[in-house]
């Protein structure tokens, strides 16, 4: 692999054993920074140096990941009065491997490219346990060239890296997984409190459907392990962060003009949720606002 120092900004959920897989496993020099220094001295254990701010991180590094909760912070981090735009160098790399905006993505792409840095959105799906052991999917927004360079740095944090097209397209695959996702569990939030009232007891109903058509990811997963037994904790991918996620989906349907009913009804579910107060609570609680008769 060729030399280079690698930067990393945002060690939170996600954040923090992506980074530390890096360190590693690439052989390379890792500097991260974050505003809570407790992820920072776990990941020294793993030999991540501390930035003590943006500004020395980006003067340390050759390629840049960025690890953050949404599009507002990454506006704030790259567009921000010492943010990376103000001190990015000719010949860096940016990779943002938040959930973002498509149309900032592409927007923060050309302001770099301005700057004769390359930018690549690169979302993650699956789970923290995911994120620890390495086994991420990665959905690659990139040229060809700078995916060509990417992937072995990808490798160290993903079992399944895709190639899905230019700047962009990471985003927009991401945006549309987790909108078909939230649309599947809506569903069956609706299938079991019909269910339920019907006389139907709901694990026969759930183990039944797992062997017809209707069987899905959404169904073994966030039906059986959360919806059957009522389990919804906090700090997991939460109602708010749902609701983040379907508001991109819904302004790319507008963008691109869809109606897309299904995801506005599974966002007025994700906002019910939110307003009977589980917007921290794993975001299947949904299902609770379906069978909500207020």
């Amino acid at each position: 692999m060729t030399a280079m120092n690698i930067g990393f900004i945002g060690l939170g959920v996600m954040g923090e054993p992506m980074c530390r897989n890096l360190a590693r496993k690439c052989g390379l020099p890792v500097t991260a920074f974050d505003l809570n220094p407790e992820p920072l001295a776990r990941a020294a254990e793993d030999g991540v140096q501390t930035a003590a701010s943006m500004a020395d991180l980006v003067a340390a590094a050759d390629v840049i990941f960025l690890s953050l909760p949404g599009g507002e912070q990454l506006e704030a981090v790259c567009r921000g009065a010492d943010g990376l735009l103000a001190f990015v160098r000719t010949g860096q790399t940016i990779v943002d491997t938040s959930t973002s905006p498509v149309s900032l993505t592409r927007e923060l792409a050309a302001e770099f490219k301005a700057k004769s840095v390359d930018y690549a959105d690169t979302p993650i799906a699956r789970t923290r346990q995911a994120a620890q052991d390495g086994t991420l999917s990665i959905m690659v927004g990139a040229s060809d060239e700078l995916f060509k360079r990417l992937r072995p740095l990808l490798d160290f944090m993903g079992s399944d890296v895709a190639h899905c097209g230019d700047v962009g397209c990471g985003q927009i695959v991401k945006t549309l997984n987790n909108m078909v996702l939230m649309e599947t569990v809506q569903a069956l939030s609706e299938a079991l409190t019909i269910g339920q009232r019907a006389g139907m007891d709901g694990e026969v109903l759930f183990k039944t459907l797992m062997n017809g058509s209707a069987d899905s990811f959404a169904l073994r997963n966030h039906g059986m392990k959360a919806m059957l037994p009522g389990v919804f904790p906090e700090k997991a991918f939460s109602v708010d962060y749902a609701l983040k996620d379907m508001t991109y989906a819904l302004d790319l349907a507008d963008e691109t003009g869809v109606a897309a009913t299904g995801a506005k009804n599974a966002e007025a579910a994700l906002r019910q949720a939110q307003d009977l107060g589980y917007g921290d609570n794993y975001w299947p609680v949904i299902v609770k606002a379906t069978n909500d008769d207020s």
